[in-house]
């Protein structure tokens, strides 16, 4: 068998002993699956049996009560005592509190543990569940579903009226009273003949992903509604709250700077003034739209035009030019058009294409393959030489790191960064599927909430998700302790993502691992920044962190504490080795200003490693 239950199929201890073995896989509190099988596949096909096992007293309840199983993407709905949700992998168990008085009805389900028979919503109880109001069990109930549970009642008790009489019967005894309105409207109203006013401030969005259609995005001038298609990949886009923005596609957003240049009042204009976005996601409203525009493709390696740090190609983007606009201006004329790939983040960034001859050139019709960071200003201009520093200090620890190269920028300005992308395909004959989900989106949290997480939480959403937790769990520690050595203080959730990748045809993800290390930076080297704490908490702390604090995480997050030693004393030597001696591109050298901010990082760093011998 592929999937065990505590308690069920295997004693705990065994579990243990098995799982300490890597013969199998803990999954979620209790639930374990066999090394080197199909746990997704094996999960979709016990999702039933889990549910029941994870929620005992609840019972299948919306789509999840007509279909007996999950929903095509992966959501299976029960309902009981309080709202609550659980990710595992490509399932998702969404509970939402049942009504005082529930009608339920016994169903049997199978799978290749046997059979078993469990509690589902009555017909009565199921229709009245597809008219909740802000309600994700409503919204998964899907037209044609609601007209065969109106078939079907009209069946049972002979007419529409009688059918609504009973559904108001249980309607009232719960206080579903709006749900009761809306039920008989359904199953007595005549269909209407004339064609109402439409709202033309509406939206009806085509999103794709490497220009496979994903669903449709909807606002009604008031909510989002999302409409995913039948497809055979693995879902990537949720709607979690019913009529907000699906988290995925909200991490996709810009912020700060690129916000302020496209003068963006909300969502909607954020989403109908752009067109492409990271993790190879196109938002346009027809599919003529899609069709024209570029794939995000790697032809040309950031390394073959690299050398000791130094970008040895044609840097051909924005410059500040004769006249007197500020390079920050011409940089934004970029993004006037909607073709002009869209990027988060509060920092100045724009979309590049590395060319064949080693061209750098704004990623408007092209594909865009790699990341500009220009100089900030105000104390900042140093801001892409120390992130530089950062991302190699990272390397000399063991992280995996995206190809990073300064540029000598033209009209004398500060050195900006480029960055090679990690989430897009190398070259035409790559047909893999690639998403880079940051935790604002795995959390399921805005944007505005980035800062306010915890390592611990972390873990508890990356456990479940990871195909290889145990590994992800202990890069995720590693990464905090990089962070307090180097004095990041601007690790936050959509700082930190995993890293989606699907194949051809798969209805699954392949492997989703921790992404490699990016947006690293010592912030305590910049303007106002000197007492920055860490942007994420870990054993209740943000600064003065010792050996302790670390340890306890660890065995918080479940690393076992000798990984979390080694871990410690590898990450801090590396960083004192390498601190002393990493030199920056001659180019780089040669200015008073970029030598003292990397001076200063490293003697931060050096000091931090030295406390952790």
């Amino acid at each position: 068998m592929s999937l065990l239950l505590v308690g069920e199929t295997i004693d705990k201890r065994r579990a243990h002993v098995l799982a300490a073995a890597g013969e199998l896989v803990p999954l979620v509190r209790g639930v374990y699956a066999r090394s080197g099988e199909d746990i997704e596949q094996a999960v979709l096909d016990h999702a039933v049996r889990i549910a029941r096992y994870l929620y005992p007293t609840a019972y299948l309840s919306s789509a999840s009560a007509q279909l007996l199983a999950p929903t095509p993407d992966g959501r299976l709905f029960v309902s009981g005592r309080r709202n609550q949700r659980t990710r595992l992998r490509t399932l998702e168990i969404i509970q939402n509190e049942a009504p005082p008085h529930p009608s339920t009805a016994s169903a049997v389900v199978g799978d290749d543990l046997g059979e078993l028979r469990v509690d589902v919503s009555s017909p009565r109880q199921r229709f009245l569940e597809a008219f909740r109001l802000r309600s994700e069990h409503a919204s998964a109930i899907t037209e044609s579903m609601r007209a065969e549970m109106a078939v079907r009642l009209i069946e049972e008790y002979g007419s529409p009226q009688v059918a609504a009489d009973a559904v108001w019967a249980l309607a009232r005894e719960n206080g579903w009273y709006r749900e009761g309105e809306g039920a008989e409207r359904y199953l007595i109203a005549r269909p209407a003949t004339a064609k109402g006013p439409v709202n033309k401030a509406a939206l009806d969005l085509l999103v794709a992903w490497h220009g496979d259609p994903l669903g449709r995005l909807i606002h009604d001038g008031f909510e989002w509604r999302w409409k995913p298609v039948k497809r055979s990949g693995p879902p990537l886009v949720r709607q979690t709250a019913p009529g907000k923005l699906p988290a995925f596609i909200e991490s996709l957003l810009p912020e700060g700077w690129l916000a302020q240049v496209l003068h963006q009042r909300d969502e909607r204009e954020a989403l109908r003034r752009g067109k492409r976005y990271m993790s190879n996601i196109a938002v346009v409203e027809s599919q003529a739209e899609l069709n024209v525009l570029p794939r995000d493709e790697l032809d040309t390696e950031l390394a073959a035009f690299t050398d000791d740090g130094r970008f040895t190609g044609r840097y051909v983007g924005p410059s500040r030019g004769e006249i007197e606009e500020t390079f920050e201006h011409n940089l934004a004329q970029l993004f006037a058009r909607a073709e002009t790939p869209r990027l988060s983040g509060v920092q100045i960034k724009a979309p590049m294409n590395l060319a064949s001859d080693g061209a750098l050139l704004p990623a408007i019709d092209l594909p865009f393959t790699h990341i500009l960071k220009p100089a900030g200003t105000a104390g900042f201009e140093m801001l892409p030489v120390v992130e530089w520093l950062c991302l190699e200090l990272g390397r000399a620890a063991g992280f995996e790191v995206p190809a990073a190269a300064l540029i000598d920028m033209p009209d004398g300005m500060s050195p900006a960064l480029v960055v090679e992308r990690f989430d897009v395909r190398h070259g035409p004959d790559d047909r893999r599927f690639l998403a880079l989900e940051d935790f604002c989106s795995v959390l399921d949290l805005p944007a505005s909430a980035k800062y306010d997480g915890t390592i611990e939480r972390m873990a508890r959403g990356l456990r479940p998700l990871s195909t290889d937790p145990a590994a992800d769990i202990e890069t995720l520690f590693r990464r905090a302790f990089f962070a307090w050595l180097i004095a990041d203080g601007d690790m936050h959730l959509k700082n930190l993502a995993l890293l989606k990748i699907a194949e051809p045809g798969s209805k699954r993800f392949e492997t989703v691992r921790f992404a490699p290390l990016y947006d690293a930076v010592t912030t305590h080297v910049f303007p106002g920044l000197g007492g920055d704490r860490m942007a994420l908490k870990l054993n209740g702390k943000d600064d003065r962190l010792t050996r302790q604090d670390f340890l306890t995480l660890a065995r918080t997050i479940e690393l076992p504490v000798t990984r979390a030693e080694e871990a410690i004393g590898s990450i801090a030597a590396a960083l004192r080795e390498a601190a002393p001696t990493l030199a920056l591109p001659s180019f780089a050298e040669r200015a008073d200003a970029a030598q003292t901010a990397a001076e200063r990082a490293k003697a931060i760093v050096r000091d931090r490693a030295e406390a952790f011998p």
